[in-house]
Formats: structure tokens, C-alpha cells, sequence
């Protein structure tokens, strides 16, 4: 079965065709990090638009890639939801246009659901049952996986996603977007006894986070330093603050996905969604895993950020077990909010 993944739910434009029997065939994706940089985020209305530019001459390049006609194409899966609605209405749309074009089946897939399962596209994938952390600008959260569609949220973020954290913290100290590859780079050079922030919910008997106050104590010493009449944050003084809170955010990703493997008594640990492409999380989540003895696994980078493949992989992980769940129904609605738990159990 070949399927392709259509993916358009924020700011990047993946597609990808999957196939069960030769896995991951070819794979095409546009960042729009360029476009939105000059406003500092993601402005929803030039999202879609630029989705509906990309996807076709995207869908040529990844059916060249594989070798493949469009005929060949057995089902299509595409991104239902979470995400910005204007955007995942142009993929949607495409994915069952082009459905009912071929006279094929089409699939909504939950995005964070692909996040999940992208790890098992890599050469030595985990096996079931392990813990996820998904951990990218609009989620973190930590999940017992038992199999596909079987998960069972731990814990999750009560205000600020580590993402988004990364990225305000960013903007503060004036880096560019965005904010999270930018303050981890610049972390490398900073000291870390300059500055000791907080640890957020570190010490807390359950697995949730917070990391809102985190970001306030980063506009905290920044402001100081402004009161201090100091016009401009030394470069070395922003690698410091930089440091102080890429460790904080770090301990506390690390602390509780320890504390979930004690719970759940498992030994296997994968990483999901764009902060598990940071080299400081890795470090420490690789030293933590040889101190307690656990794997820890991670996405390919290209996986790490949205991405087809990881759509039209969880697209085909779900047929394989019901090829009923894909339908020639091409009427569509999204899910811009669709929380992980209501994902229906194969």
C-alpha cells in the first residue's frame, strides 16, 4: 500500500509518500520560517496562502523522487488538526480533491499523533510500549504509547509549551526567529553560574509543566539590566541568559521524563516534535539514560520539525490495522483543536 501524507497545519508544507512494504519512498518540504521572519511568527493568513502555492509543485517533486504516477497512490492520508485552521483547510482541501480526482481514499490524521509515531520511521525504531515526550512550540506533553492509537496522557504543559517558551525567551533578549535554534546556539558560548532560574514544577509529584514563570524571570533580568541604564545586553552577558535558561528548561524535561519511566516501569524513551531537535536536551536526556539505564530514541532531524512522512507513515500504520478507516468521503472538516485523548482506539 502506498500512501501519500499531506501536511499544512502551521508553517511548513510537507509531502511524502510511504509505502508499507519499502517504507519511506520520497518526501518533499517548504519552511516558511523565512517569510514570517520579519514579522517575528507565524501570520496565519500568509500560511495558508503560501500552503496553496507550494503543495502542488511539492506533490511533483515527491512522486518524481519515488519514481511513481499518481495512479500509483493507493490512499491519502492528510493533517485534520491540531493546528491554524486557514492552513489546514489548504491541505485538507488538496488531500481530498485530489481523492476524489483519483477516485481514492483519503484519511484525517492527527498531527500530534504523527509526531508520535515519526520516531519509527528511523533505521532502529523503538518498540511498543514506551514513554514520548512531545515537546514542540504549541505542546508538551508526556504519553505512555502501547501501540497506535493506544495513548495514555501522563502529564502535559499548564501554560507555556517549551516551545513557545524558547521563543518569547528569544525575542527578549533580541534574537531572531525562530527564537528556539537561536538561544541554543547562543547558549553554547554562555556561562552557567552566571545566572540560576527557576526550575518550574521540578519538585511536583505529578507530570505537568509550566514554564511561563520561567519566561518571566528571563523578562525579569532583562528588564534589570535596562533599569541599570545599560542600553544594550552585552553578547556575552545574552549567552549567560541564554544558558541559565536552556538549563532550566532542560532539567525539567529531564526530571520528568526520569520520574515517568519510574512510574510506568518502562525502559524506553522517544523524543517528538521540534525542542527534540535541541542539542542541550539530547546531551542531558543521553547522560540521564546511561545513569538510570533506559533508551532514549529520536525522530531523524528532518523528522523533528512537521513534516509529510510522519503523516503519511501514521496514515498507513492506521490502514494496515483497519483499511476501512480511510473513506471516499471527500467532504472535510478540520480540527484546529483536537486534544490527543479523543483520537479514536483502532
Amino acid at each position: 500500500m502506498i500512501v501519500l501524507g499531506v501536511e499544512s497545519s502551521c508553517d511548513e508544507t510537507g509531502l511524502a509518500l510511504y509505502d508499507t512494504q519499502r517504507g519511506l519512498l520520497s518526501h518533499a518540504l517548504h519552511s516558511q520560517v523565512a517569510m514570517h521572519e520579519e514579522y517575528g511568527g507565524v501570520v496565519p493568513e500568509l500560511a495558508s496562502r503560501d500552503h496553496i502555492r507550494r503543495a502542488i509543485p511539492l506533490l511533483k517533486k515527491t512522486l518524481d523522487g519515488a519514481g511513481i504516477a499518481m495512479a500509483d497512490i493507493d490512499a491519502i492520508a492528510y493533517t485534520q488538526g491540531p493546528g491554524l485552521a486557514g492552513a489546514l483547510l489548504v491541505g485538507s482541501s488538496i488531500a481530498c480533491s485530489l481523492g476524489l480526482a483519483l477516485d481514492k481514499p483519503v484519511l484525517g490524521v492527527h498531527h500530534l499523533e504523527g509526531h508520535l509515531l515519526s520516531p519509527l520511521l528511523a533505521s532502529q525504531p523503538p518498540e511498543f510500549p514506551f514513554v514520548a515526550l512531545l515537546v514542540s512550540g504549541g505542546h508538551t506533553q508526556l504519553m505512555r504509547v502501547d501501540g497506535v492509537g493506544q495513548y495514555t496522557l501522563l502529564g502535559e504543559t499548564l501554560d507555556d509549551a517549551a516551545g513557545e517558551a524558547f521563543d518569547k525567551s528569544a525575542k527578549l533578549l533580541g534574537l531572531g526567529y525562530p527564537g528556539g535554534p537561536a538561544i541554543s546556539r547562543l547558549a553554547e558560548f554562555g556561562d552557567p553560574l552566571a545566572y540560576t532560574l527557576p526550575r518550574p514544577m521540578l519538585h511536583t509529584k505529578d507530570f505537568n509543566f509550566s514554564f511561563s514563570g520561567l519566561k518571566t524571570a528571563v523578562l525579569t533580568v532583562v528588564k534589570n539590566h535596562q533599569e541599570q541604564v545599560i542600553a544594550n545586553i552585552c553578547e556575552q552577558d545574552k549567552a549567560n541568559i541564554a544558558r541559565g535558561f536552556v538549563d532550566a528548561i532542560v532539567d525539567v524535561l529531564t526530571a520528568k521524563c526520569v520520574k515517568a519511566l519510574k512510574h510506568t516501569g518502562l525502559k524506553r524513551l522517544v523524543i517528538a516534535g521540534g525542542v527534540g531537535a535541541n542539542a542541550q536536551l539530547r546531551a542531558s536526556l543521553n547522560a540521564a539514560a546511561a545513569k538510570k539505564r533506559f533508551k532514549v530514541y529520536y525522530p531523524e532531524l528532518e523528522f523533528c520539525t512537521d513534516n509529510g512522512a510522519m503523516i503519511a507513515f501514521a496514515g498507513a500504520m492506521r490502514l494496515q490495522i483497519n483499511p476501512q478507516a480511510a473513506q471516499r468521503d471527500y467532504s472535510f472538516n478540520v480540527r484546529p483543536r483536537w486534544p490527543l485523548e479523543e483520537l479514536k482506539v483502532i
